[in-house]
């Protein structure tokens, strides 16, 4: 399976913002959605990535405040990416080596979408689900020890 697979069945719905969007804008945008990242866009490209483990830093460095800063004072600047056509296994490898719970996928320079922890995880799950329905089909129709004597 690919991320391609995955984007198919998530939709394509994108959530971006500016890097100078007020921080608090940001937060604001990331509670109204219930999502936990957006794609930081500036001139069509990619420059960032906010998820809320920068705004919990942000408020754990300010004594709880966002204050009046830009999303770009926070953003993590170089997030890890990923292509459609990454497989699966490696995205499960990446996420958990650098502890990433959102990684966009760039299609050249194209932003595709954004894959999480989450949407891997029902992929998984949905593909393991599958495979052990065809098995247990399988299974189900193995023939009788005594067919199989008759059958030779």
């Amino acid at each position: 399976m690919k991320v391609s697979d995955i984007l198919r069945v998530k939709g394509n719905a994108l959530y971006t913002v500016p890097p100078d969007t007020p921080l608090a804008r940001a937060i604001g945008i990331m509670a109204e959605l219930d999502i936990g990242s957006v794609v930081v866009m500036e001139y069509g490209d990619l420059v960032g990535m906010l998820t809320f483990r920068e705004v919990i830093n942000r408020l754990n460095a300010n004594a709880g405040s966002v204050g009046d800063i830009s999303v770009r004072k926070v953003m993590d600047d170089a997030p890890l990416t990923i292509t459609p056509e990454t497989e699966v296994m490696e995205v499960r490898r990446l996420m958990l080596e650098r502890h990433a719970r959102y990684l966009p996928v760039l299609d050249g320079r194209t932003l595709a979408g954004v894959i999480s922890f989450y949407d891997v995880a029902r992929a998984v799950l949905e593909e393991q689900s599958f495979e052990n329905r065809m098995l247990k089909a399988y299974i189900r129709d193995w023939p009788e020890p005594e067919d199989a004597a008759r059958s030779n």
